[in-house]
C-alpha cells in the first residue's frame, strides 16, 4: 500500500469524528479528484460525514464547526510535480497560503479560521493531476488514485 495511505489510516485510528471535504471543479478533468472521493464514499455508508466543498469549500465552515470534527480531511487535486495520479498526505504546515487548484480560497486559511474555533487534526490529502483543461475526462492515473483513497478511508 502507499506509504502516504498507511500514514492516512494510521492518522484516523483514534478519530472520534471524521469529516471529509471534497474539493474541486467537476468541469476541470482531475480537478473533480475530491470531489469523486467525497461521491465515492458517500455511496459506500462510511461513518465519515462526507461534504462536498466544490470550488468553494470555505462555504461549508459554518457546517463544519457545527459537527465539531475531530479528525477533517480535505481531497483535492494538487500539483507537487509528482506523476499523475500520485497521492499524498500533505502536512499542514506545507499547504501554505496559496491554492492548490481551482478554488477561490487557499485552503490553509480555511482551517485556521475553523481551528481558531474548534480543536481538530487537519488531513491535507492531494492527487496530482494529469489535466485541469476544462471538459476533460478525469484521467486513468486519477481515477485509480481515488479508488485507492477510497479505499483507505473505508478500512
Amino acid at each position: 500500500m502507499n506509504p502516504a495511505l498507511i500514514r492516512l489510516k494510521k492518522s484516523l485510528v483514534k478519530a472520534a469524528r471524521a469529516v471529509l471535504v471534497g474539493v474541486g471543479s467537476e468541469l476541470r478533468g482531475d480537478d473533480r479528484a475530491g470531489l469523486l472521493v467525497a461521491e465515492k464514499i458517500k455511496n459506500k455508508k462510511s461513518k465519515i460525514k462526507i461534504l462536498a466543498g466544490g470550488t468553494a469549500p470555505e462555504n461549508l465552515t459554518g457546517e463544519i464547526k457545527r459537527l465539531k470534527p475531530s479528525h477533517l480531511i480535505i481531497v483535492d487535486s494538487a500539483d507537487f510535480g509528482a506523476a499523475p495520479g500520485t497521492v499524498e498526505v500533505i502536512d499542514y504546515g506545507r499547504i501554505g497560503g496559496h491554492s492548490f487548484s481551482t478554488h477561490s480560497a487557499p485552503l490553509k486559511l480555511m482551517v485556521d479560521f475553523l481551528l481558531a474555533d474548534i480543536s481538530f487534526e487537519p488531513i491535507i490529502i492531494g492527487i496530482q493531476p494529469k489535466s485541469l483543461e476544462f471538459g476533460a475526462a478525469v484521467s486513468p492515473e486519477v481515477e485509480a488514485a481515488v479508488d485507492e483513497v477510497v479505499a483507505a478511508l473505508i478500512r
